[in-house]
């Protein structure tokens, strides 16, 4: 059975004057529930504070979880910041940290939700509120879950919050490959960046993701992969800038779960990017995502 971590919050109405499409993760919690018995279902609790607060500034914290966020911030983030945004906010680095825990006991696990890496110290960016991936990473390393812990982002965006909030710490290592001239204009400095031109088809941007991420692994030799699965360099995405075809996804994640198995590094997985009007076939492309992974990783 594939372990999946999902929450009822993660669900929700669209808040006012919000350009982010909410009903993808209903749509991601419907087609899994479509595959029975193949999914095993946990419940994830509320990220504590303090955890938030190790990577955040404890004064957005409280914005957030006080649903005043400023408006400045609120422009950044890209919608407002109410009372169910906020639970949720809370609860998505519960969920990635949850299935952090299960893929080190189970091999693979998967959030519906999180990949949130343009979240950044003290304000959000980009449609995301809380680093999830940033948040799970210091909480592993600083409970000694992990010795290291690697950070995979393959969304079409840099991860620049993920390498932001993680910097100065030896033990998480991040690798993102994206494309150059996207979102966000002004890149972090991850432990491994890969820029990529526009418009890079499946065999090349297969080819490069595997020269570059397999000596990472090697040099780091973490104890858990942390997996930034956007699906938006498909080529038809709406705020993507590369050309990945559907079978092109599918490898990509075969691939990264190959390197990850023969390593006998565990992953656990995140939602992350995909965009667009057809809010189906974009959920369709995240669970794809989600059962080759869990496929391939056994």
């Amino acid at each position: 059975m594939i372990p999946v971590v999902h929450h009822p919050a993660y669900v929700t109405e669209a808040p006012a004057r919000s350009t982010y499409r909410w009903g993808k993760n209903g749509a991601i919690r419907d087609l899994l529930l479509a595959e029975g018995g193949r999914v095993e279902w946990h419940q994830p609790e509320a990220m504590p504070v303090r955890w938030l607060e190790a990577t955040h500034d404890p004064d957005y914290v409280a914005e957030v979880l006080e649903a005043r966020v400023p408006a400045a911030k609120t422009r950044r983030i890209g919608f407002p910041v109410t009372e169910v945004v906020a639970r949720r906010a809370a609860m998505v680095p519960g969920g990635t940290w949850a299935a952090a825990t299960l893929a080190l006991a189970r091999g693979f696990a998967a959030n519906t939700a999180g990949g949130s890496h343009h979240a950044l110290h003290d304000t959000g960016a980009g449609y995301c509120v809380f680093n999830d991936l940033a948040v799970a990473a210091i909480r592993l390393v600083e409970e000694r879950a992990v010795r290291r812990l690697l950070i995979v982002d393959v969304d079409v965006h840099q991860g620049d919050g993920t390498a932001a909030l993680t910097a100065g710490r030896p033990e998480i290592a991040t690798y993102s490959i994206h494309a150059e001239k996207n979102f966000p204009a002004r890149k972090a400095r991850s432990t491994l960046d890969v820029g990529l031109p526009d418009g890079v088809g499946d065999d090349e941007y297969l080819a490069t993701l595997e020269r570059t991420l397999s000596p990472l692994l090697d040099d780091h030799g973490p104890d858990l992969i942390l997996y930034q699965a956007g699906v938006d360099p498909f080529a038809g995405d709406r705020l993507g800038r590369l050309a990945l075809s559907l079978d092109g996804l599918a490898a990509r994640e075969r691939l990264v779960a190959g390197l990850a198995k023969r390593r006998g590094v565990p992953l656990a997985t995140t939602v992350g990017g995909g965009y667009g009007d057809d809010v189906l076939a974009i959920a369709r492309r995240h669970v794809d995502s989600i059962l080759t992974l869990a496929e391939a990783l056994g």
